[in-house]
């Protein structure tokens, strides 16, 4: 089977496991509860979420939260084949957009003030359909992610949410899928270890290339189809 194939099979099953998860609204209490809790979210100043919809793990009612803390808050929204990163300072600055997502107004998405970049952020909370313990991500298609998490800071910590139903064994990967720091369930953490091994292997000088620096900026990302 291809890697194309298995990832669309494991989506059809991911999608049915998710759909089918009773209590998404109070288990999506407890992961938030850890998200906010991590060492790595409280020593944060900047910290980006996702709007949760349809049958993700619900996670605007921590907006408030997050806002009152005095962190930085960034949401992103879609803009051609790329994520927007914007600083909300208010729920009502969002409006529901043509993919149902929760997404900035117009009115203002487009003041550069309110525009951040993304070295700008210390802490990333990351949807998707599956997850695995190395930290391995399967989305919904179109790498909108996998093309943002590609160009992170190496500090920045990568945080998958998801409920317990959507861990699974192995999630197949390409050279281009970005690996996460960490997955939250409601059952606990989850450190991945996949983001850690890949970097060192991108580091190992290649026989016959000792002195060909590895350029990191030139990380590769993945090729799917759909939102997120």
């Amino acid at each position: 089977m291809d890697l194309r194939e298995a990832k669309r099979q494991l989506r059809q099953q991911a999608l049915a496991a998710r759909e089918a998860q009773a209590d998404k609204d109070g288990l999506s209490r407890r992961i938030m509860d850890r998200l906010l809790e991590l060492p790595a979210y409280q020593q944060a100043r900047t910290v980006m979420l996702y709007i949760g919809v349809r049958d993700e793990v619900r996670t605007q009612d921590d907006v408030p939260r997050i806002l009152a803390s005095g962190r930085g808050l960034v949401v992103p929204f879609c803009q051609r084949h790329e994520l927007g990163l914007f600083r909300l300072s208010d729920l009502n600055e969002l409006e529901p957009s043509g993919f149902g997502l929760l997404e900035p107004l117009p009115s203002v998405r487009t003041q550069a003030d309110r525009l951040a970049s993304v070295q700008d952020l210390d802490v990333i909370a990351v949807p998707g359909l599956a997850f695995d313990r190395r930290g391995a991500r399967l989305g919904y298609g179109k790498a909108y992610y996998d093309r943002l998490l590609a160009q992170v800071r190496p500090d920045t910590v990568l945080v998958g949410l998801a409920f317990e139903c959507q861990m699974f064994p192995q999630v197949p990967t390409g050279r281009r899928d970005v690996f996460l720091d960490l997955v939250i369930t409601e059952r606990g953490l989850y450190p991945g270890s996949g983001r850690r091994n890949r970097e060192r292997q991108a580091a190992r000088p290649r026989r016959g290339f000792a002195d060909t620096p590895v350029d990191k900026a030139q990380t590769p990302c993945s090729d799917a189809a759909e939102e997120r």
